[in-house]
């Protein structure tokens, strides 16, 4: 039996919590930044350890926000979202032309931890950012980057994961949120 997402077991907490009326709620940080002639977009990828990558997408994305370091994070939640999904859609499939009984395991153990990934965890991500419950956010990243390191110590035992580069990106994304939502922590 597969384990529950500890981003979503968290969840009830915070509903307890809620329940409960015990105060639990974050303001709205003002980012300030020392340099206004500077593209805000890069400005934030400087402050994350893939700027390269963090540049591209939110610079060819006609939805990015110029101003709204909240509105920064919420576009590369859903974009590690859009990929994450992509990488589900690719591993079903692989799962289905395979005859290899060992990689088909393996595959099928990815897919369980995408599934929460694309289906629970990064749309509370989102969720909580909308909210500017940051922290909540924080969490289920995290939750997120785990699920994906699980998948990818699936394959140590063959020469070459068939998921390794569409792992390595979902991670690196990752790691780029999770540094903009450490920005939005900070206030």
């Amino acid at each position: 039996m597969r384990r529950t997402s500890a981003c979503v077991s968290s969840l009830a907490i915070h509903i307890i919590l809620l329940a409960s009326s015990i105060p639990f709620t974050l303001s709205q940080p003002s980012f300030q930044w020392k340099d206004g002639k500077s593209d805000l977009v890069d400005q934030i990828c400087k402050k994350t350890p893939f700027f390269d990558l963090c540049s591209s997408i939110l610079h060819s994305n006609p939805l990015s926000p110029k101003t709204d370091l909240k509105g920064v994070a919420l576009l590369m939640v859903n974009n590690i979202l859009a990929n994450a999904s992509d990488t589900l859609s690719y591993i079903e499939g692989q799962i289905k032309q395979t005859s290899d009984r060992q990689l088909e395991q393996a595959l099928a153990f990815c897919a369980e931890s995408y599934i929460p990934v694309v289906k629970y965890i990064l749309p509370q991500a989102a969720d909580a950012i909308s909210q500017s419950r940051f922290g909540f956010a924080s969490y289920c990243i995290s939750d997120a980057v785990k699920e994906v390191s699980t998948c990818d110590k699936k394959f140590s035992s063959f020469s070459q994961s068939p998921l390794g580069d569409r792992n390595d990106i979902v991670q690196k994304l990752v790691d780029v949120a999770s540094s903009i939502i450490k920005l939005l922590l900070k206030g």
